[in-house]
């Protein structure tokens, strides 16, 4: 579908780039000719992560935490110093966990605001204030979750990932005279390794959600890549502060009520 040097001599940052959506948004950039930067908290894993992917171009890895701007800061010295520029920002690392609203404690609310949505607002604006303010360009492209009926079972990231739809917005147009798109990609059910951090029985929901499905499965790692190269690419050109649901129609045919079920399930069993 892209031509194999669509991204030549192009700097990518990736955050949240040693698994799942992550690395395969880093591969298909790779693969297109860019030169990426991916990032993550876990530094063993994520250096393995750069070796694997380093068979597809050039990639870099620097450990960081999102919620922490210093070490944002660090990450944007690196950047400059391995590569001397950035063109694209993918914003993706986040985390979440599946609760009942009146389960999720003040903790808990506040370590996935603070991963997700404020992580994503620290890593976009150092990089602007380091990058894209002084190139007068660069693309920014959010990737968020499926919000658009709400997201019971997962109020926090719900909240957050809505927040972060609405920054894409207020930042595409405080940011278009710098020369530099906003967009968001928001992705149903994919197959992908985030999967498998659940329980067994919201995976066994998740099947359901397969099924219910009115396009017969969940998404790909690849699906969710194809949307970022669009975004990120010249045929995009012309749009900024959108939000792209890519999961086949979920936003809109599919009962938001199962995981929460599920839980209120496990729940009340496990009382007994």
């Amino acid at each position: 579908m892209y031509q194999p040097n669509l991204f030549k001599d192009q700097v990518v940052l990736v955050t949240g780039g040693r698994s799942g959506i992550g690395y395969g948004i880093a591969k298909q950039f790779l693969e297109l000719g860019a030169k990426v930067m991916i990032c993550s908290r876990k530094e063993d894993l994520l250096k393995t992560a750069a070796e694997e992917l380093s068979a597809f171009g050039e990639c870099a890895s620097y450990p960081c935490d999102i919620r922490k701007p210093e070490t944002i800061q660090l990450l944007a010295e690196q950047i400059n110093s391995v590569f001397g520029r950035l063109d694209i920002l993918v914003n993706n690392a986040g985390g979440q966990f599946p609760s009942p609203a009146e389960m999720i404690s003040e903790k808990g609310w506040s370590a996935v605001i603070n991963n997700n949505l404020n992580g994503t607002f620290y890593v976009t604006l150092e990089m602007f204030k380091s990058f894209f303010s002084q190139q007068k360009s660069g693309v920014i492209v959010n990737i968020t979750a499926n919000v658009y009926r709400g997201f019971p079972g997962m109020a926090h990231t719900g909240a957050a990932r809505a927040g972060v739809e609405n920054l894409t917005k207020t930042l595409a147009q405080e940011w278009a005279s710098f020369g530099v798109r906003v967009n968001a990609i928001a992705p149903g059910t994919i197959e992908s390794s985030g999967l498998d951090t659940y329980a067994p029985e919201i995976q066994q929901q998740f099947e359901e959600g397969r099924k219910a499905n009115l396009m017969g499965r969940f998404g790909s790692v690849e699906d969710i890549s194809n949307a970022v190269m669009f975004y990120a690419g010249p045929m995009s050109s012309y749009i900024s502060g959108t939000c792209l649901y890519v999961d086949g129609c979920e936003h809109l045919g599919n009962d938001r009520m199962g995981l929460l079920k599920t839980m209120r399930v496990a729940i009340a069993k496990n009382k007994k």
